[in-house]
């Protein structure tokens, strides 16, 4: 045999001369790689539905929300929580910003929705026609919302497919009646499913903006401006939003009469920005999925070490007889800790088979609500480093001390 291959051999021996205590060890590797992996898989899986739902929205779209309100002692409230933005805003956008190709104004409300015996609380978003390009929306039955519904503030609806299926189970609704609070609706049209999570169009009633202020009333400004929740805005060139959230920026400054040095009023992003802040986000929180579950592969790191004394206490007089016949210090050391890296190794291999089928039975159950997790190279890399590096760290302590051990003291032990 040759040389090199002695140490890794002799560690193979140890391992399986005991068969249930290095079981045991390898359970504890095990469990923390499968956690490691499953966890991060979920995270990441999380990150991947939520950045393909902003992309699937364009990348060349800038969302304008109000500012926060600023309560007594200088305590200032959530963003969009200031009653900021107008209709004519909006208009003001559309006419005086270049490289913007539609600008979208919306509402929103919570209602309940009543159709015959069945009934669902749904947003209630009212727009403008521009929405639809906006937006990216398609239609599958019916007809979108038309100038002509919003200048005359027709009561029509357009509705989700999620909307769909909650209210008319099969009959087709386009044409029916819909009571929606206090008022009668009739739906002209069905989105085109988006398939994405709550937030999306697929839970959402789309009404003229027109209607949506007679139906839900509306603030206005000390001006008698008309306030809007959120103002949407399409680029002409994504390359150009940049430069078209400054010169929104500067435009809405100026009509809100803010002095220089005042903190803007409203807040502005174009779709790379947001994008951008889930990705860290989402990045951080992974990391920390992945944190609490490494917490379980230091308790199996402990474990190793914990096997690895008793193993020096049991070999003791081997190692004498070893040292007696010329072995070295770093022979005896290698030994153990080869012995300790390979115990971690083969958990960490089963962990990562392990965690992976977990992460399979996740997305294949649906347990997280149809979130499909993502098990990349570098988790499984990251996994597998980890615990071998851990059983070496755990392991170094007997095998420093197994190699220190007296040759004449280890051969009277018992």
């Amino acid at each position: 045999m040759k040389r090199w291959l002695e140490p890794l051999y002799s560690a193979w021996s140890g391992v399986f001369t005991h068969k249930l205590r290095s079981f045991l060890t390898i359970l504890g590797i095990v469990i923390g790689v499968s956690a490691v992996i499953s966890l991060m898989s979920i995270g990441k899986g999380a990150q991947a539905d939520i950045l393909s739902s902003i992309e699937a929205l364009g990348s060349d779209l800038i969302f304008i929300s109000p500012g926060a309100t600023e309560e007594k002692g200088g305590i200032k409230g959530a963003f969009g929580s200031a009653e900021t933005l107008t209709l004519e805003d909006a208009t003001a956008i559309a006419e005086q910003v270049p490289d913007i190709t539609a600008v979208a104004p919306s509402n929103s409300s919570g209602l309940q929705v009543v159709v015959g015996s069945e009934n669902m609380r749904s947003q209630v978003t009212g727009i403008t026609p521009e929405y639809q390009q906006v937006l990216n929306l398609e239609i599958t039955k019916g007809t979108f919302l038309s100038v002509y519904d919003y200048q005359r503030g027709a009561k029509v609806a357009v509705i989700g497919s999620n909307v769909e299926e909650t209210l008319f189970n099969g009959v087709e609704p386009v044409g029916q009646l819909m009571r929606m609070g206090k008022d009668i609706v009739r739906v002209i049209g069905v989105l085109e499913s988006k398939g994405a999570s709550r937030g999306s169009p697929d839970y959402t009633i789309f009404v003229p903006l027109t209607a949506m202020q007679q139906m839900v009333a509306q603030p206005r400004t000390t001006e008698g401006e008309q306030v809007v929740q959120s103002i949407t805005l399409k680029v002409s060139d994504e390359e150009k939003a940049s430069q078209v959230v400054d010169d929104v920026t500067i435009l809405l400054r100026d009509r809100h009469r803010l002095a220089p040095g005042v903190d803007d009023d409203f807040d502005i992003k174009s779709i790379q920005e947001i994008s951008e802040a889930i990705s860290e986000t989402t990045q951080t929180l992974t990391l920390l999925l992945g944190a609490i579950a490494a917490i379980s592969l230091l308790v199996g790191g402990i474990g190793v070490m914990n096997i690895m004394l008793v193993s020096v206490v049991e070999r003791t007089r081997e190692i004498g007889i070893r040292k007696a016949l010329g072995a070295r210090e770093r022979d005896i050391w290698g030994q153990f800790l080869i012995e300790a890296a390979l115990l971690t190794f083969v958990g960490g291999i089963i962990g990562v088979l392990t965690g992976w089928g977990a992460s399979y039975a996740i997305s294949y159950l649906g347990v997280l609500g149809g979130i499909t997790t993502v098990v990349s190279a570098d988790i499984v890399i990251l996994a597998v480093s980890v615990a071998v590096g851990i059983g070496l760290f755990f392991g170094f302590y007997p095998a420093w001390n197994a190699s220190r051990l007296n040759p004449i003291e280890a051969l009277r032990a018992e």
